[in-house]
């Protein structure tokens, strides 16, 4: 494998009409898209997924299984709603659970005062439990809609893409090494 890409899943989290989420994520794909990497956005606002948990997976959940599966690594883009993530990030995430395993997650967040970063610290939690790697680094925006001009450029452009920058270079060092690590990973317990 060593020379084949990296497959980073960038997860765009927010649902609501009229979000901020792709101002937030179509910056965040541009700074994607000066590494090396075979990338699949997986926006939460077109990825069906029932609401009711069957015992048998149904097509729409078999089909982001395959997505989560193919990745060796994740970008979570989210907002803070009430102090938490949104509600379709957490379906998302319990509609699966062995294709998060032994996988490096990163966040974006954005929002408030806060930045979303509180929403980040209850994800960090649900991601440790299905034994996912957690990055430190992250971008936060904080007060978002202040943080980028009327044609979705942020207003301190050198500071985000440096965030970025050291974000992504470690949480692709950790993609390299555990898609290594898989194949030699025990059974979950």
């Amino acid at each position: 494998m060593a020379g084949t890409p990296i497959r980073l899943a960038v997860i765009v989290a927010s649902t609501r009409e009229g979000r901020f989420a792709d101002t937030v994520a179509n910056w965040f794909i541009d700074q994607v898209t000066r590494y090396d990497v075979d990338l699949d956005v997986i926006d939460l606002k077109y990825t069906p997924l029932p609401a009711v948990m069957r015992a048998a997976p149904g097509p729409e959940v078999r089909a982001f299984a395959a997505r989560i599966g193919a990745a060796d690594a994740f970008v979570v883009i989210t907002c803070e709603y009430n102090h938490g993530y949104p509600a379709s990030l957490k379906l998302a995430i319990d509609s699966v659970r062995d294709e998060w395993r032994a996988k490096p997650v990163a966040f974006v967040s954005y929002g408030g005062l806060a930045g979303g970063l509180r929403a980040v610290e209850q994800l960090k939690q649900v991601f440790a439990e299905l034994e996912a790697v957690l990055i430190r680094d992250s971008v936060s925006f904080h007060m978002a809609h202040e943080r980028f001009d009327d044609a979705g450029r942020p207003r301190h452009p050198e500071q985000a893409g440096r965030a970025a920058a050291i974000m992504l270079d470690r949480l692709l060092w950790w993609a390299g090494v555990l898609r290594d690590a898989r194949k030699t990973l025990p059974p979950a317990a």
